[in-house]
């Protein structure tokens, strides 16, 4: 695991360019604490931080072919690189370290751009062919790990984080309206858009290919979910079979492993499979609340760890505790995600290196994978309905009556529906619905009242030179589609793993692990367990059957029959207590702050959202919202300015830095 960060110009790279490039690898020194490199070759430079996992001794970056034509930096993790070595020996290449990023090299060496097809894992890298004098950028396919470009005229810099590229000094601070747009509506910013203008990000899956000499730029996916081919077969057996192989693939390391433990399945899977894969004892890490919560799963997961035979470590976290770090949480996070759970991860990563662990396994991708939202299940039903409808003509109401029930399934929601008149008028409002929208407008992330809340207040919340500056709101981009659409399961699949996994939960899951120098494994998002589960999905949907019944299935024999009778809970800790901590702390800095100043809010908006989510209960998604990005604003906008400063020096979060020039709202939102 490491820190990359490089450029690549038109013409040979003066001093300037150079140390640019030292001071972005300086940024990422977290990622990377063990080692960094540097590599110059005319037009390009690159620079890594090293974090060592595999090959402690050896694997030092950049690394290179036989006669050193070909050089890469790499970040993450190829877990079927001895494999791949073997092969790749058999073929004639010659290795010269145990690292398993050096058979990435080989890989292109032997098969081109085609490389990355062979590669099971998680990554983000550069290769830098000489002869050809063309430079190749490449990200794994479900987006594990990161990479932000800076698209120039005349220049290409690219980082494993954002604020590796705001170190380069060149890259103005200024806010992207339609991404800010996009932030307010889903809690964080879709991929491959960012915050700042001029800044996106490689997407998942993607290639990108720049020629030093002729500057052309190519970029194309090299995986999608949809091209899966239709597997048949016993879903269980498959299943348990990928989960079988990946769980002997994630525990090899040089370095000690652990796992972030919860109560729920999706961790406990992953405990219980690759623990006994494991050489030795495998530690496990937990969270708990200081306040009461029902939905503290200390007592659980400690139990699992037992029956497992696990060392436990159990964390408690104060609301107070969570008021000092939220500003040091919100420079790490490295793009604003307003998830309050963000907290319980990166106490987590901090335990776990405190312990000497360097490597981490945790359970995201369960949900996604398998069905675990409600939401999203129900999102799959309707996109279904809408699509039907308009196969037969266009939607009729009667098909709307059918369907029309409770979005949850507890006393808050089935009240709802009975004074929405038993779900008469919620019919009435998605049939109204599908038959104005777009056709190529999926159900999606409108079901959430996170989104519904944001489409009817955001009007009157923004600046008007804001709403200038937008024009057009975007927040249904990332969920049309173009017709005709794939299989709908597949299709909502994709939708959720390209959104909510992608941006809020791996991207929060690798800031706040590399924060503390860990490097974070999620085997249920391997693509080799996606591409069964999707083949399967082809010709046996799944949507409607219960929850995670698949994975249930597959697990357990492994895991104990009073873990899988468990109800869901997720991760949900006093959130009463935490944010009235959190406003009572930091609120007032939405007084004339930074998203006041920079003409995102209104002044009256800024001072009304200071007071927190309390009450009524329905602001706080957006008043939380409003702290995390102003809070992130203040932090990031600092890092241009001090390309080696300390963390505690980019954290004065009570000192309100407003007359830069650098900080403002683009008239210009990047294009996608």
């Amino acid at each position: 695991m490491c820190g990359i960060a490089g450029v690549i110009a038109t013409e040979a790279l003066q001093q300037e360019a150079l140390t640019r490039v030292k001071h972005m690898g300086e940024r990422l020194i977290h990622r990377g604490p063990d080692g960094h490199g540097m590599f110059h070759d005319g037009p390009i430079a690159f620079n890594m931080r090293r974090l060592s996992i595999i090959d402690i001794k050896g694997g030092q970056q950049p690394l290179f072919n036989e006669d050193r034509s070909v050089v890469v930096i790499a970040n993450g993790e190829i877990y079927n690189h001895v494999d791949l070595r073997n092969v790749l020996r058999s073929q004639g290449h010659r290795f010269t370290s145990g690292s398993d990023c050096e058979v990435i090299v080989h890989l292109y060496e032997q098969y081109g751009l085609d490389c990355v097809q062979h590669m099971r894992g998680m990554f983000a890298f550069a290769v830098w062919d000489l002869q050809r004098r063309r430079l190749m950028l490449a990200r794994d396919r479900m987006g594990e790990k990161p990479l932000y470009l800076h698209v120039g005229s005349r220049e290409i810099y690219f980082a494993s984080e954002l604020k590796g590229l705001l170190a380069a000094g060149c890259i103005p601070f200024e806010l992207n309206p339609s991404a800010i747009d996009l932030y307010f509506h889903y809690g964080y910013v879709p991929d491959p858009m960012t915050p700042i203008r001029g800044v996106s990000k490689l997407p998942a899956a993607h290639i990108l290919t720049i020629n030093a000499d002729t500057w052309e730029q190519r970029q194309w996916c090299y995986w999608r979910m949809e091209d899966i081919p239709a597997l048949t077969g016993d879903p269980v057996a498959l299943i348990k079979r990928e989960l079988e192989s990946i769980s002997e693939l994630i525990v090899h390391s040089d370095v000690p492993v652990g796992i972030a433990l919860s109560g729920g399945v999706d961790s406990s899977a992953i405990a219980a499979m690759a623990s006994r894969k494991y050489p030795g004892r495998m530690q496990a890490i937990t969270v708990g609340y200081a306040e009461k919560s029902r939905h503290d799963e200390r007592n659980d997961a400690r139990a699992l760890a037992q029956y497992l035979d696990l060392p436990f470590h159990a964390i408690e976290l104060h609301s107070s505790d969570i008021a000092a770090s939220f500003p040091e949480l919100m420079f790490w996070l490295d793009d604003p995600i307003a998830d309050i759970s963000a907290f319980g991860s990166y106490s987590v990563m901090k335990v776990a290196k405190s312990l000497g662990l360097s490597v981490m396994l945790q359970g995201h991708g369960g949900d996604e994978l398998f069905w675990g939202y409600p939401w999203v299940r129900q999102a799959a039903a309707q996109t279904r309905r809408k699509q039907e409808g308009w196969n037969s003509g266009g939607p009729r109401f009667q098909q709307y009556l059918k369907l029309s029930l409770p979005t949850y399934w507890n006393p808050w929601g089935i009240k709802e529906w009975l004074i929405a008149g038993a779900g008469g008028r919620e019919s009435w409002a998605h049939y109204k619905r599908d038959l104005l929208s777009p056709k190529e407008q999926t159900v999606f992330y409108d079901l959430t009242p996170d989104f519904r809340l944001a489409r009817k207040e955001l009007q009157s919340l923004y600046s008007p030179r804001f709403l200038d500056n937008l024009h057009t709101s975007r927040a249904y981009d990332p969920f049309t589609v173009p017709l005709p659409w794939p299989d709908v399961d597949v299709l909502l699949t994709r939708l959720i793993c390209q959104t909510y996994l992608l941006e809020n939960g791996m991207a929060q899951g690798d800031r706040l692990s590399m924060a503390s120098s860990v490097e974070l494994r999620l085997p249920l998002v391997d693509y080799r367990l996606m591409e069964t589960v999707i083949g399967l999905r082809k010709t046996s949907p799944d949507s409607s059957a219960p929850p995670k019944l698949w994975l249930r299935e597959a697990i357990k024999s492994v895991v104990p029959e009073w873990v899988m009778n468990r109800p869901k809970r997720g991760f949900t800790p006093p959130l009463h207590e935490w944010h009235n901590a959190l406003f009572t702390a930091h609120g007032e800095q939405l007084h004339d702050g930074f998203l006041v100043n920079a003409g995102v809010l209104r002044a009256e908006t800024g001072m009304a959202l200071s007071k927190g989510p309390y009450p009524p209960e329905a602001g706080a998604p957006m008043s939380f919202k409003a702290l995390t990005l102003e809070l992130w604003c203040r932090a990031m906008s600092k890092v241009g300015k001090s390309s080696i400063a300390t963390c505690g020096d980019l954290m004065d979060s009570k000192r309100l830095v407003t007359s830069d020039s650098t900080a403002s709202v683009s008239t210009h939102p990047s294009s996608r």
